[in-house]
């Protein structure tokens, strides 16, 4: 079974992930993580990550594209795999598929978490007294919600029309969350 989770900063897409990732004994796949493990072992194509996000630039869909596969393609992950915060937009989606199908995968379900700018702004409130991050602010929080809610809208429905979208309410607790994420993927199985 793959999956894909997505959600706005801050709605527990991680804490979800890791969830299912132990209780259905799958692998999570973070873009982010990926790219930050790439620079940490300073590989070529670490070195080229860091010098674009260094120049405070985007990484390339191709790039992104290259990580993906590199677990697709691996027999130890075929179908059993959480896409977390991948695709950000269509084109990777697209091509998510298309790289799926070439190793005859496809994807089961995608979760969409939905959160309202309230809660993110209380949770970020509730975080901040916890452990300060530098991404932290309430302002950055509202512009990253608004920026991801509009970039991804296609990206929903791309996955809408495939009857593959499943919405999550994101506002209850981790325990409620995570119980209604296990029966979609639960229904999904039998």
């Amino acid at each position: 079974m793959n999956i894909v989770i997505f959600g706005p900063p801050g709605a527990g897409k991680g804490t979800q992930s890791n969830l299912i990732e132990e209780k259905f004994k799958l692998h999570q796949l973070s873009t982010g993580e990926l790219l930050r493990q790439e620079i940490t072992n300073q590989t070529q194509l670490g070195n080229k990550i860091s010098t674009i996000i260094n120049s405070g630039n985007l990484v390339s869909d191709k790039i992104v594209d290259d990580l993906i596969e590199k677990y697709v393609s691996n027999k130890i992950y075929k179908n059993r795999l959480i896409f977390d915060g991948y695709p950000r937009n269509l084109t990777q989606a697209k091509n998510l598929n298309v790289l799926l199908m070439k190793y005859n995968q496809k994807i089961n379900i995608v979760l969409k978490l939905s959160v309202s700018l309230e809660t993110i702004k209380k949770r970020i409130s509730e975080r901040k007294s916890l452990e300060k991050r530098a991404d932290d602010s309430e302002d950055i929080a509202i512009k990253r919600y608004e920026t991801y809610e509009n970039n991804i809208r296609p990206v929903i429905e791309f996955y809408k029309q495939s009857n593959l979208l499943r919405v999550v309410n994101g506002e209850g607790s981790i325990t409620e969350i995570n119980d209604e994420i296990s029966g979609l993927i639960d229904s999904m199985k039998g």
